[in-house]
Order: structure tokens, then sequence, then C-alpha cells
């Protein structure tokens, strides 16, 4: 975690001003530039990202969201498989898309600073701010709501080699000051400049008696890893790799369910009907047999509170990857009027090494 040097304030607020005010007009550039349709992902296909692919496209068939960004399929049966879970599936695309540029993010991000990063993340948000007559909207996905925030402050901004910076920004609820959001932003040198790739809810507000506290959310978002800030760049691709396998055993496994991933519970013998989270990082490989395994979030379909984790096990022959098993590791109790994890099992730490 890499917190902002000490440095004069007065030269630092300068510096920051002047940086912010250089910044807007490329801010609402490239925002024209994604109203006129410009394909994101350098027009590869946002499904294929999604399932760990890259695949060109002519971006003949295409989709705008809400910010009208738009986005290219290689056919119409991959953006109709990408509409029946639009929020997940543009997720995993980013994140793929993400890994995949982490050798050319590196060089790019010598350029760059975590104060460029904030004044960047501070002007983008004052921007956005400023057309919603001072309110910053962000669509929470887990919720399926659009917060209506207010900008407190840029706490801290963290720093992930080969991915780029993550500035960590408070903000507060503009009909309630008192609750709270820590929100994190995802900001990628490309192209010579920063440009935002994510805002996602880190820490949210929950009523504790007469006081609101701030709760971490889960799963964390995919950045917020025991990773070095220099990760060797083969156990990196590997990473992913796994939990690209696994994400395409689950999105197989859903095509099957209408959406929703079944697994039988190995201690009651019920089957369970599960939503897909997302995937915990880090992966880990066992010592003694070099097995992987990750593990993951589901939620119990229909219910806001009941949470799994599940544990994918994964095979490796003639160079491909794939799942061979999965377990639940927790699984929700209901204890005064709450729903909490409990596990199953545990794992000794010294049977394993994590995977970056």
């Amino acid at each position: 975690m890499q917190r902002m040097p000490a440095r004069p304030a007065r030269l630092w607020l300068a510096r920051r001003a002047a940086l912010a005010a250089l910044l807007l007009p490329v801010l609402l550039a490239n925002a024209d530039r994604s109203r006129a349709g410009e394909p994101e992902f350098g027009g590869e296909c946002l499904m294929g990202l999604a399932e760990g692919k890259r695949i060109k496209t002519t971006c003949k068939v295409t989709w705008s969201d809400s910010d009208g960004k738009t986005y290219c399929f290689s056919t119409e049966d991959a953006k109709a498989n990408f509409l029946n879970d639009p929020a997940t599936y543009l997720q995993k695309a980013k994140e793929h898309f993400a890994a995949a540029e982490v050798e050319g993010t590196a060089s790019n991000m010598v350029h760059f600073t975590s104060d460029d990063a904030q004044a960047f993340t501070d002007a983008y948000i004052k921007a956005q701010s400023d057309k919603n007559g001072g309110v910053f909207q962000l669509n929470d996905a887990m919720l399926g709501q659009t917060l209506a925030l207010k900008l407190v402050k840029i706490d801290f901004v963290r720093t992930l080699h080969g991915y780029g910076f993550f500035p960590d920004v408070l903000f507060a609820a503009a009909d309630t000051p008192d609750k709270t959001y820590l929100v994190d932003f995802w900001v990628k040198p490309r192209n010579g400049k920063l440009e935002l790739m994510d805002a996602r809810v880190y820490k949210a507000p929950r009523k504790e008696g007469d006081k609101w506290v701030m709760m971490t959310r889960q799963p964390k978002p995919w950045w917020w890893i025991p990773a070095s800030e220099h990760p060797g760049e083969s156990e990196q691709k590997r990473g992913w790799e796994i939990m690209s396998a696994i994400d395409e055993h689950i999105v197989g496994e859903r095509a099957k369910s209408a959406g929703l991933f079944k697994l039988k519970d190995e201690k009651t013998g019920e089957e369970i009907a599960l939503e897909f989270v997302g995937i915990h990082q880090p992966v880990r490989r066992l010592k003694e047999n070099g097995k992987y395994f990750a593990c993951s979030d589901f939620r119990r379909a229909g219910s806001k509170d009941e949470y799994y984790d599940i544990d994918f096990w994964l095979d490796e022959n003639d160079g491909k990857i794939t799942v061979n098993a999965a377990r639940m590791h927790k699984v929700p109790v209901l204890e005064d009027g709450n729903f909490i994890q409990m596990p199953r099992y545990t794992f000794d730490p010294n049977t394993f090494e994590v995977i970056p």
C-alpha cells in the first residue's frame, strides 16, 4: 500500500491543481470519443475477453452501456450470451484485458506517479459531479443501484506494478452525510495518458444502533491481493490462466441451468442453486503435488445474505488447465438474526504457496 509522500502543502496543492486543469480537457475529450462510438478493448470481443480469450472483431455487432461506451462482439450469439449477465461479464472482460496488458502497462507506469493518478481521479470526479449538480453518480453493480455521492477526499493511492494505480476515495451519501463509502478507482496509463478503467465500492455503510459504520464488501475488488510490487511475469500469467479456467468452468455450468451454478452439498445432500459473485485472489498451489486451487464467492439464488465460499481444484494435462472438483469451503449459518460464513474445513498454510 503506497501512501502519498510528504511534501510542502502549498507546492503539492499547486501541482495538483495545475495537473487537474490540464487533465480536464482530456477527460472531456475521452467522453466525446466514447459517445462517438469508438470501441472499447480495441474492438476485441467483449464476451471473448470475459472467457479469457482475445478475439478480434469487425465491430459489426455492438452494444453500448449507459455511459455511451461501445463494445464489440464476434457474433450475435456472443452478444446474446453477454446480455444474460452484462455487469458480471463486463467486469470479467476488464480484468482479463488488464492481465493481457501487464507488460505494456508496467513500462508505461514509469512515466506517471501516484500524485498524477490522484490528480487525474480528482479531476474526473469533479468533472462528472459538475454534470449532475454536484453529485457523483456511481453504479453499484452488487446492489443494482446508482449511488448519489459527494466527494470527501482521496484517502491514498495504491500502486500495483503492471496493472496501474488504485486511488481509494472517500465519499458521503448526497442525502445523508453520515453514510460514507470507500470507493476504489482503477487508473492505468495508455497511449501516454491516464485512463479510468473501473470504480468499485470497497467499503459500504451499515447502520449499527444510531450510527453508520463502513464495512468491507465481500468479495473484495480483485486488486486487493497480497502480491509484491514486482511479481514474476510467468507466475502472474499462471495465476490469471487458472482464474480463466475457473471462469470458463462456471460459465459452462451456468449455461446448463439458466444462469445458475448448481452444486451438491456433500454434508446435507441438497443441490443448491447459486449465483456467481466473483473469484478470490490469490491462487494457491499445494506443495505436495503441485495442484492449484482458488476460492470463489457465490450467493444462494433468491437470497441477498446467504454467501458460500466455494473452492475449485484444477488439474493440468498437456498444458491445458481444467477444473476437476468444486467443494463448499464455507457455508452460511444463521446466528443472532444474521448469516455468517462457517468453514467446513481449514488449510494448513505450510502446505501451500501463493501464486500472485
